[in-house]
């Protein structure tokens, strides 16, 4: 028997005699929920802040929310989401007094970290769509806001699908720092692994390969709904 097969003989040993496929599945549930949700709050929190940025700025109010949208979305974008997971979880949450699970806070983190990039992906999909489509909107007697939730971001959204799928893809990538607070995903399973085997190639082998798969699958799914919703605009 070779060196290789020894080091994957010992991986399945842990792996199901042991199961430590247990863990893993564990950490494949925790990265995608905290992916799913995270990419969910982040459009969201991302829309709403595209919608201040592109109101006109007549008033103090929309003024006044540009500024904080600026300061949120500099804030977000110039930290790494690491940084922002351990400060929110050992530092602001126990200032203010509150209790949340670790896999709360990252689900928290990773949406509010997502928005500040998905505000300004919705922003430019907000910019590309016809302005004539809010007129036309304003002349039916829709107000600004409704306008703009039923005409404009919808046809947006389709226009930004591919990157939002670059942003998804970037939140599984990133969940990979969740171990820092406590959370099993995809590290710490297989960490668990190579830690029981005393080996590690195979075990982050496996990983990468898992991790390669994800984003294969969800590449391949932005790519039937673009494929899907170029149809049903050629029937319209």
């Amino acid at each position: 028997m070779g060196n290789f097969d020894k080091k994957l003989l010992k991986f399945w040993e842990i792996f199901y005699e042991y199961n430590g496929y247990t863990k893993v599945l564990m950490g494949l549930r925790n990265t995608l929920y905290i992916a799913i949700l995270g990419l969910v709050l982040g459009i969201i929190i991302g829309t709403l802040i595209a919608i201040v940025k592109v109101v006109p700025k007549y008033k103090i109010l929309p003024r006044i929310l540009d500024v904080l949208c600026d300061f949120y979305v500099g804030l977000f974008r110039g930290t790494p989401v690491v940084v922002q997971l351990l400060v929110a979880y050992y530092v602001v949450l126990p200032l203010l007094g509150i209790n949340m699970s670790s896999l709360s806070v990252c689900v928290l983190v990773f949406g509010l970290n997502s928005g500040a990039y998905v505000s300004e992906i919705m922003r430019g999909g907000i910019m590309s769509v016809d302005h004539g489509q809010m007129e036309a909107g304003r002349a039916l007697g829709l107000s600004y806001r409704v306008a703009m939730l039923k005409i404009v971001v919808p046809q947006a959204v389709k226009n930004i699908l591919p990157t939002l799928g670059n942003e998804f893809i970037a939140l599984i990538k990133e969940t990979s720092v969740v171990s820092f607070v406590g959370v099993s995903d995809l590290y710490v399973a297989f960490n668990y692994i190579g830690n029981n085997s005393y080996e590690f190639m195979v075990p982050y082998f496996v990983m990468a390969v898992i991790y390669i798969v994800l984003v294969m699958m969800i590449a391949t799914f932005i790519k039937v709904m673009e494929r899907r919703l170029r149809k049903s605009d050629r029937r319209n």
